[in-house]
């Protein structure tokens, strides 16, 4: 695969719970050599709109979004349909 996949993590200040994802997606972005970006909803209102109550949030290049919980298996299902 020439172009890399980006995936994004909507994460909040002090939230364990993104510390949780954090865990959970590090394994299968090395595994598949995928970008993870991170943004806080702390530096975006429009994120802080959309999802201050939902965080984690992952949002895929495709325009789809797994929020908290979640699990590896659900997730690697999903970057599975993005190859």
């Amino acid at each position: 695969m020439d172009t890399t996949i980006a995936i994004t993590l909507v994460t909040g200040p002090r939230c364990h719970l993104c510390e949780q994802a954090k865990a959970i997606l590090y394994p299968l972005i090395e595994a598949r050599q995928i970008q993870l970006k991170e943004r806080s909803i702390e530096e975006d209102q429009a994120l802080t709109d959309l999802y201050a109550l939902r965080i984690p949030v992952l949002l895929l290049p495709d325009g789809r979004e797994k929020g908290w919980p979640f699990t590896a298996a659900q997730i690697s299902r999903m970057l599975d349909q993005l190859s």
